[in-house]
């Protein structure tokens, strides 16, 4: 054989090229479209028709970390405000593999069914290493994501306190004005994310499962004195007798502290998501809740409670994010992480030359 045979033994062959309007037109068509930036008040109008692409444009808008989107997002809020403020805030929070996902599909379903708009913010852990977040909430929630009627946005919760999404506030207004009269926030369940939570919901409840050692040990204090009500979930099967076994322990404990600024008693019920049983149980709780605390105008004066924690949290994360964002301060900031990792400095000495910079 020879030498050249042996050469040419593999070889490739020419591809079939592609159509040039494959190639050229659609392609740039594609991304002229994902790269099209709406102005505010169109952007503000298809939301406010309830249009689901712009309503997640815009929250994408208030995510960003970006300065430059900064100013429109404010415009954006600030134009769907007056449309706001019209669902119940219900925040759901407990410990992973409690079921929450599972849960909130339920919940979500039995909503839609008798006639309301869900919106579900769940916020999805961020890795402390590689910042990625898997944002799986859509694919564990496979039927609500197909419902009309309801609206998934798992956003990764980042360096926020305790898992939960530094903009979920705002999100929550978006939400509200393209007509969502039911608002689900679902936290990490990782023990602080709480009281962020229990600032931005006009319910808090607390899923628990039977049987896990942790009846009552494993709650602290301070969740269960936040908790409007305790759902033990997979309360089914062998599981059903400690459930209510659990639900009796609760409801003593409850009893025991003191009562809330609501005047509302914190009830125990059981549910099992799986098999979609004591939802509705869940909802008319809820339900007498709202009625109750808009008799005696709690929901109001914790609405406005609300809000000035919101505005303080705000400037807080206004001033964080511009002090990081000044060149001279980025330059200083990698300059004193040199000299931590040569013990030439301590962090508290770093951080108090980088707040005497000016910008």
């Amino acid at each position: 054989m020879s030498k050249k045979s042996k050469s040419t033994a593999l070889h490739e062959t020419d591809g079939v090229s592609q159509p040039d309007i494959t190639n050229a037109s659609s392609i740039k068509r594609i991304k002229d479209r994902r790269k099209a930036k709406l102005d505010t008040t169109t952007l503000v109008a298809k939301i406010l028709k309830g249009n689901i692409t712009a309503l997640s444009r815009a929250i994408t808008l208030v995510e960003s970390s970006n300065p430059k989107h900064l100013q429109q997002a404010n415009d954006v809020i600030k134009l769907c405000l007056p449309h706001a403020n019209k669902s119940v805030r219900i925040g759901i929070t407990g410990v992973p593999g409690v079921g929450k996902s599972t849960f909130i599909e339920a919940f979500g379903l039995h909503l839609t069914s008798i006639g309301k708009k869900v919106a579900v913010l769940a916020v999805d852990p961020s890795s402390s290493l590689s910042k990625g977040s898997i944002l799986g909430d859509k694919t564990r929630m496979e039927d609500l994501v197909k419902n009309n009627n309801a609206f998934i946005r798992p956003s990764p919760s980042g360096t926020s306190l305790g898992g939960v999404a530094r903009k979920t506030r705002e999100s929550i207004i978006l939400c509200e004005a393209a007509g969502f009269d039911t608002i689900v926030i679902e936290t990490v369940g990782v023990g602080q994310s709480e009281t962020a939570v229990h600032s931005m919901v006009d319910f808090f409840l607390l899923l628990k499962i039977a049987g896990a050692g942790d009846e009552l040990q494993g709650i602290k204090r301070g969740i269960i004195e936040m908790a409007d009500a305790i759902a033990i979930n997979k309360a089914d099967g062998e599981n059903l007798k400690a459930a209510k076994l659990a639900k009796v322990e609760f409801n003593r404990a409850l009893h025991l502290y003191p009562q809330k600024a609501s005047k509302w008693q914190p009830k125990v019920s059981l549910c099992s998501a799986l098999h979609r049983e004591g939802i509705d149980k869940l909802w008319t709780l809820i339900s007498e809740y709202i009625t109750h605390t808009t008799a005696n105008h709690y929901f109001e004066t914790h609405r406005t409670e609300q809000n000035k924690f919101w505005l303080l949290q705000t400037i807080e994360d206004r001033l964080k994010s511009d002090f990081f964002n000044q060149a001279e301060i980025k330059l200083a900031l990698n300059e004193q992480l040199e000299l931590i990792e040569d013990g030439k400095t301590t962090p508290f000495v770093a951080a108090e030359y980088l707040l005497t910079l000016k910008s």
